[in-house]
């Protein structure tokens, strides 16, 4: 087990974690999931966790892990065209993992969601939280409008909630 980690998980606060993402930017988040579902037929749905429970920690719980507990949790595999697609991020680690439903199986590498990641962790190092995810919104929504474009008519149900879940 890696020490670090375990007291960087421990001594993490609520406030420490509204202080990365206030009101003000899951209002922004929100509105570009929003606008960005206007020009694909997928779900997007973010979710933002400050830090795993000690005994995860201890048992070596990866964020991966963690983000495929939270897309079966949110339901985010649970869309018509299995096009759903979570941005979790872990405030602890400042890692960001994207999982994506079996409807991007052969459409999609791991590389291009990886790319997507890492972008996003860097802004997270520099403190730009609300830059950070919002690029992440951008570009997962520009891949997302390559493989499922928006529905004729503009008939597209918005399935899942486009809100940041905070765990």
């Amino acid at each position: 087990m890696a020490w670090g980690r375990f007291f960087r998980h421990l001594s993490s606060t609520r406030r420490s974690h509204l202080r990365a993402f206030p009101i003000s930017t899951l209002d922004a988040i929100e509105a570009a999931i929003t606008a960005s579902e206007k020009l694909h037929s997928a779900e997007i749905r973010f979710a933002i966790e400050g830090s795993l429970e000690p005994r995860e920690i201890w048992h070596g719980k990866t964020p991966r892990a963690r983000a495929l507990e939270v897309f079966a949790a949110l339901g985010v595999w649970d869309t018509h065209a299995n096009n759903g697609v979570l941005i979790y991020v872990l405030l602890a680690d400042k890692d960001v993992e994207i999982v994506a439903d079996r409807g991007f199986n052969l459409r999609v590498t791991s590389n291009e969601w990886s790319d997507i990641c890492h972008a996003m962790e860097r802004l997270f190092q520099a403190g730009d939280y609300e830059a950070g995810a919002l690029e992440g919104v951008r570009r997962v929504g520009d891949i997302l409008a390559v493989h499922f474009p928006p529905l004729p008519g503009g008939r597209d149900e918005d399935e899942l909630p486009n809100r940041p879940a905070v765990l």
